[in-house]
């Protein structure tokens, strides 16, 4: 376990932090991906929490989401799915209109992405207010699939995510600001 908070806190130094970004703080990841070790690691880490837990496939929002989810998937041996905004996926959709912490947002996904009874795992790359999981989660039910598990590079304690999504479903954070982990 030692080896993973070393790794964490490597992890915490490649997260570049920028203020006022559209009236937030913006925690930027991209120093982290240009990284092929650090990269590397992230998924590492999210792949042998999930390691052989029942998955069907891996639910994305865009953009930074499908980075991570893509590849977890791809290390998983699973199907990947990707959320995107309102008019940008090409067949018959689902949507879903939410409020995020500075505007509001309509998301959807193809209506036959996740077959009824499939078992889903939840992967962004940051934890907030909870306000996109929470309509990712709320689409995904609404068409029938099972959430299993959700998954974050970074979760933001100090904004109180999980609160937004309750103690439902099972959570995994790699990175913590503003919690008793960092």
């Amino acid at each position: 376990m030692k080896k993973v908070e070393n790794c964490r806190l490597d992890l915490k130094s490649k997260v570049r932090r920028i203020p006022e970004f559209k009236g937030v703080v913006f925690w930027d990841i991209t120093p982290l991906l240009k990284d092929k070790k650090c990269f590397g690691e992230c998924i590492k880490l999210l792949a042998d929490h999930y390691r052989g837990k029942d998955i069907d496939v891996i639910v994305s929002n865009e953009a930074r989401g499908f980075i991570v989810g893509a590849a977890l998937a791809y290390e998983l041996g699973v199907g990947f799915v990707p959320v995107r905004k309102k008019g940008k996926l090409p067949f018959k959709c689902v949507d879903l209109t939410y409020k995020k912490e500075y505007e509001c947002d309509t998301i959807e996904v193809h209506e036959d992405a996740i077959e009824k009874g499939q078992k889903v795992l939840l992967i962004d790359d940051l934890l907030a207010t909870g306000g996109t999981i929470k309509a990712n989660i709320d689409l995904v039910e609404k068409l029938g699939g099972e959430v299993v598990g959700i998954g974050f590079l970074i979760e933001l304690g100090y904004l109180d995510g999980r609160k937004a999504i309750g103690d439902k479903y099972e959570m995994f954070s790699i990175i913590h600001y503003g919690t008793t982990n960092g």
